[in-house]
C-alpha cells in the first residue's frame, strides 16, 4: 500500500478521533456547569484510579486487599455519579466519547495490532474508488426502502404480485444480514431486468453490513475484470500492491453487480469462476446481481460456473413494471 495513501487515511482517523474527544469535552463542560458535583466526582474517580496503580506498584505481591478496598470506593463514586445524571435527566452515556468505531476507538488498529475492519474498509474505498458509495447508501438502505412502490396486482402470469415477491426478497435479504456470521453457505443471486430494485437491495444489504463493521466490496463485473487484468498483466505497476485484487477474495461480502455486462470469453469466465469458487470454498459470502435470466447465464458462461451459481446461490427473481430506481 502506498505510504501517501496510508498517511492520508491515518490522518482522517486522527481527525475523527480528535473531533470525538473535542465533542465529549463540550458535553462534559455543559454537564459540569449544570451539576458542579459531577465534576468533583470525576476528579475523585480519576484520583481513585491512580491509587489502584499505586497500590500495585508498591506491593506487587500483596496488593489484592488494598485494591479491593479502593475498587469499592470507585464503585460508590460511580454510583453517585449515575444517580446525579439520572436525577438531572442526563443520559448515562452522555459523557462518553462517541467514536465512529468503538472497536478501535478510531485509531484504525485493534489492541492485537491488527487492522480494524473500519480501517480495511477505508483502504477498500481508496483502492476501488468507492468514495461515492457512502452517499448512495444514505439514500438507499432498509430504512428508506418503500414496499408500497411495488404494485400489488398480478404480473404476467407470476404466482405472486410484484409487491408480494419483493416482500419475500426483502425478508430473505434481511435474514441474510441477520445470519451473516453463521456458516450457512448462503449466497444470493438477484436476477431480472433493469429498474426493478436489484441495485437498491444490494445497497440495503451493503449498508446494513457496513454498519456491523463487515468488510464489503461492491463493484460491477466489468470493473472487477479490469482489476483482475491490472493484477495479471501488471498494467498499473504496483498501485496499492494489488490489495484491490486480494480483497475480491478476502472481503466479508463481495457484491458483483451487472454480471453479463463484461466482455465474455474464456479468460473472463475462468476468472469469475475462480473468484466465486474460491470464496465458496473459504466460506466467504457473495451476492451476484444480473439482468440475465438463468437460461441466458448458462448460454454465456461455462457449465461449471452456471452449476456452481445455481447450486450455492439462492436465486431471487425481480419482476414487475420498470420503476427506474436510478432516477428517483
Amino acid at each position: 500500500m502506498d505510504k501517501k495513501v496510508l498517511n492520508e487515511i491515518l490522518s482522517k482517523f486522527e481527525k475523527k478521533r480528535d473531533r470525538a474527544i473535542y465533542e465529549q469535552k463540550l458535553r462534559q463542560n455543559e454537564v459540569y456547569f449544570k451539576v458542579p458535583e459531577i465534576k468533583k466526582l470525576d476528579e475523585e474517580i480519576s484520583k481513585t484510579g491512580f491509587l489502584i496503580s499505586k497500590a500495585i506498584l508498591r506491593n506487587p505481591k500483596s496488593y489484592e486487599e488494598n485494591v479491593e478496598r479502593i475498587k469499592e470506593r470507585m464503585e460508590k463514586l460511580k454510583m453517585r455519579k449515575a444517580v446525579l445524571l439520572t436525577e438531572n435527566n442526563i443520559p448515562l452515556e452522555y459523557l462518553d466519547v462517541n467514536y465512529e468505531c468503538n472497536r478501535c476507538k478510531d485509531t484504525g488498529y485493534l489492541k492485537s495490532g491488527e487492522k480494524c475492519s473500519c480501517f480495511k474498509q477505508a483502504l477498500i474505498r481508496k483502492a476501488y474508488d468507492m468514495s461515492n458509495i457512502e452517499n448512495t447508501l444514505k439514500k438507499e438502505n432498509f430504512k428508506t426502502f418503500d414496499i408500497n412502490i411495488f404494485p400489488n396486482k398480478s404480473f404476467e402470469g407470476e404466482k405472486l404480485t410484484p409487491r408480494e415477491n419483493m416482500m419475500n426478497i426483502l425478508s430473505i435479504s434481511e435474514g441474510f444480514v441477520s445470519n451473516f456470521d453463521e456458516n450457512n453457505g448462503e449466497n444470493l443471486l438477484f436476477y431480472g431486468s433493469t429498474g426493478l430494485g436489484k441495485t437498491f437491495m444490494c445497497n440495503c444489504i451493503a449498508k446494513a453490513l457496513l454498519d456491523k463493521n463487515k468488510i464489503v466490496v461492491y463493484q460491477t463485473a466489468f470493473t472487477i475484470l479490469e482489476i483482475i487484468e491490472n493484477h495479471r498483466f501488471n498494467k498499473n505497476g504496483k498501485k496499492f500492491d494489488h490489495e484491490d485484487y486480494n480483497y475480491l477474495f478476502e472481503a466479508d461480502l463481495l457484491i458483483i453487480d451487472d454480471l453479463g455486462t463484461e466482455v465474455s470469453n474464456t479468460f473472463t469466465n475462468a476468472e469469475i469462476f475462480n473468484i466465486v469458487n474460491t470464496r465458496l470454498i473459504s466460506g466467504k459470502k457473495t451476492i451476484i446481481s444480473t439482468n440475465l435470466t438463468p437460461k441466458e447465464i448458462s448460454e454465456i458462461y461455462t457449465d461449471r460456473i452456471f452449476s456452481r451459481i445455481l447450486e450455492k446461490f439462492i436465486p431471487l427473481k425481480f419482476y414487475g413494471p420498470d420503476l427506474r430506481w436510478e432516477v428517483k
